[in-house]
């Protein structure tokens, strides 16, 4: 379970989230959605003690992301941030096996070996696993990024937009194969993403984020309706039922109200 309890942060003075809490169960995957500025990436960099918290508490499972030793909640959570880069010229497998340090500290056994292929194949990988990052495209980058955080093999896993610069094929087989981790190994997916029918067609759950305060928590179902798009984008989005799935029409403005005349 993750739980986060009345948090705020600022940045040179500004107040970036305020006063959020809310409470997840474990499993499953969990989008935060919400306009540029609402406070997503923050919160995420909080949850994984990239940044330190100032105010109110976040926890695993019991386990304060502020106490907990750095080792321990390496082995309980993993993180893709947006701003994914190194320095040194590596292959995609040497990326993807350093998923796997917190667990063999550079000596790596049959079962981190395994793991490494495992994240490798879920993410279409194999046939570049020994081409450079810097021959690669920027869509596979990214399935090589997540592909490493796949491997560390945590209970939680939070991924900030990891579906940035992929096409439509890979986009979906990436979500598709964090539903099918979640479902069958019982771990726990947060992610920020934009892609609002993403977030309806396999999200568990969505938490929207306005102005870095918590708007709204529930089911895609509850979320992805026309009022509560508009309350959270300040835009009109048309909202369809395909397939009993909400799916926000965003890329167009509805048609204007007849207007009855006498």
């Amino acid at each position: 379970m993750i739980q986060i309890s009345d948090v705020s942060h600022q940045i040179s003075g500004l107040p970036i989230l305020t006063d959020v809490t809310f409470t997840l169960p474990k499993g499953g995957i969990t989008a935060l959605i919400g306009p540029n500025g609402a406070g997503k990436s923050t919160l995420l960099s909080l949850m994984a003690r990239l940044s330190k918290v100032q105010t109110g508490a976040i926890s695993f499972d019991g386990a304060d992301v502020s106490t907990t030793p750095t080792q321990a909640l390496a082995k309980r959570l993993s993180i893709l941030r947006q701003d994914n880069s190194v320095s040194a010229r590596l292959t995609v497998e040497d990326l993807v096996g350093f998923g796997r340090y917190p667990h063999h500290k550079g000596r790596p056994n049959a079962e981190d070996h395994r793991l490494v292929q495992e994240a490798l194949a879920a993410m279409a990988l194999m046939p570049l696993r020994q081409r450079f990052l810097d021959e690669l495209s920027g869509g596979q980058r990214q399935r090589a990024f997540v592909a490493m955080v796949l491997a560390q093999d945590t209970d939680y896993v939070l991924l900030d937009e990891p579906l940035n610069y992929l096409d439509m094929k890979h986009a979906r087989q990436m979500m598709e194969r964090l539903r099918d981790t979640a479902r069958e190994q019982g771990k726990s997916f947060v992610i920020v993403i934009h892609d609002i029918n993403f977030a309806a067609a396999y999200a568990d759950r969505i938490v929207a984020l306005k102005n870095g305060r918590l708007h709204a928590v529930g089911t895609p179902k509850d979320i992805v309706t026309r009022p509560m798009l508009k309350q959270v984008f300040d835009l009109d989005i048309i909202v369809e039922n395909i397939r009993n799935l909400p799916v926000a029409i965003h890329q167009i403005a509805p048609f204007p109200e007849r207007q009855e005349h006498p």
